[in-house]
């Protein structure tokens, strides 16, 4: 069916950094919950983007991957007019997109090599690289507290892109890697994110499937409460 349809899951993080963007340009499209389990719905999947990675925007039929490349197609083509992400400065936007790199590359990166490492068998677990990740992760942290000094958002004054990846990176690294608490800057950030209206939004969207997710026992009980789930 042509249109604008994101094809997702909720607990997936670029997921998340898609649908945080979707909601605070103000745009209307179709979600496709995605199941890769599923063998007719994975091979239909891989049949639109053999890479197989989520999420995948399809507009008017039109395949576009890439949580970043999703952004910035639907600001260009679908956001009403002053709702953007990335600002028109050149040298802004490339603030912007630093940070989404920095998110992207330095957090959500290793954050995930958390998460493939609780999921393999106890024997082909791998300690060595959980503890690079760990070191990577506190090193961001470390970064973020500096760079956060009086800022409210990560780039420029205005809730952009950069902080649709911060806000899914920290969300989820935090379960396995929590800040130190003498780490303020980065802490009251991750507050300010957790309470924008399109992370709120996307965060409750995502409540009924935290009881899957791998590293749900560091999850906050202001999230994820096992016994009613």
């Amino acid at each position: 069916m042509p249109g604008l349809v994101l094809h997702y899951h909720p607990l997936s993080s670029y997921c998340w950094k898609a649908t945080i963007a979707i909601d605070a340009l103000g745009i209307e499209l179709r979600k496709q919950l995605l199941d890769l389990a599923d063998p007719a719905q994975r091979d239909a999947y891989f049949a639109l983007w053999p890479i197989g990675k989520m999420p995948l925007l399809m507009d008017e039929g039109r395949v576009i991957p890439e949580s970043s490349i999703i952004i910035e197609h639907l600001q260009r083509h679908h956001a009403p007019h002053g709702r953007q992400l990335i600002p028109d400065d050149s040298d802004a936007a490339l603030e912007v997109r630093l940070w989404d790199r920095f998110f992207d590359q330095y957090v959500m990166t290793p954050m995930q090599a958390h998460t493939a490492d609780v999921l393999k068998p106890e024997a082909g677990r791998d300690p060595d690289g959980v503890a690079r990740a760990r070191n990577l992760i506190e090193r961001s942290y470390a970064i973020l507290q500096r760079h956060l000094e009086g800022r409210t958002w990560i780039a420029g004054d205005t809730f952009s892109m950069a902080d649709c990846s911060a806000a899914p990176a920290l969300f989820y690294a935090n379960t396995y890697v929590p800040p130190a608490a003498e780490h303020t800057h980065l802490l009251a950030y991750i507050e300010r994110l957790m309470d924008h209206p399109a992370v709120a939004a996307t965060i409750d969207q995502s409540r009924e499937w935290f009881k899957f997710y791998p590293g749900r026992a560091g999850l906050s009980r202001r999230y994820y409460i096992p016994e009613e789930a």
